[in-house]
């Protein structure tokens, strides 16, 4: 099993500069990471060094509390993907999920995975704001939406992944969306044992340190 495969390089900090970014993306050539992932800002940067290469470029929007107008979002993956980016990782609208307005944030996500096409879309649900129905339901509304992943966490959150919101997550979507694991995943055996729960994919700002014992 290749760990390396399974990292989504990340650096969305605010104080990220233009040379970190380029940092990030050359140690992810270096690792052979799957992706990198960046503020929307930065796609371009990221694009220009990772053009010639197999990793993917994974844009946020809506990040980090996914409460801005939808069609500001779309506004958002739309800039990204003309910009180069493969993947939009997209924060849910949290504020209309707890108000009971699942349609409403199912609507949303249809609406920019249609814009962004062909392009994978991965749904961040915030699990350290939700109760378990509210986890339940957005898993459910990013399959009704025809999402590509869910994701536990933006990391900027009160809580990142945790083995029981992962499971709760496979339980739901079970083989009809892959996972995306975030925030806090700062060693081997913690990435591993996600994996062999079923995560497709881990975002982590510790990729080195994930590998390095390889």
């Amino acid at each position: 099993m290749h760990l390396n495969k399974y990292i989504d390089h990340t650096l969305l900090k605010p104080t990220a500069t233009i040379q970190e970014i380029k940092a990030l993306c050359s140690e992810a050539l270096k690792h052979d990471f799957y992706a990198v992932c960046v503020n929307g800002c930065y796609v371009k940067t990221a694009k220009s060094i990772l053009n010639q290469s197999d990793v993917k470029i994974a844009a946020v929007i809506g990040f980090p509390l996914g409460a801005m107008s939808t069609a500001a979002k779309i506004a958002e993956a739309e800039f990204c993907i003309a910009d180069g980016a493969d993947e939009i990782d997209m924060v849910i609208n949290i504020g209309w999920l707890k108000s009971g307005d699942y349609k409403g944030v199912e609507a949303e996500i249809s609406a920019i995975k249609k814009a962004i096409r062909n392009n994978v879309l991965k749904v961040i649900i915030e699990t350290c704001y939700l109760s378990e129905e509210e986890k339940r339901a957005s898993c459910q509304a990013a399959m009704n939406a025809k999402a590509d992943f869910v994701k536990t966490s933006t990391g900027f959150g009160t809580g990142g992944a945790t083995p029981e919101d992962v499971k709760l997550m496979k339980e739901v979507v079970g083989d009809k969306l892959q996972i995306k694991a975030s925030g806090g995943i700062k060693d081997k055996e913690t990435a591993l044992n996600y994996i062999n729960m079923g995560v497709d994919r881990l975002g982590t700002s510790s990729g080195i340190t994930l590998i390095s014992k390889e």
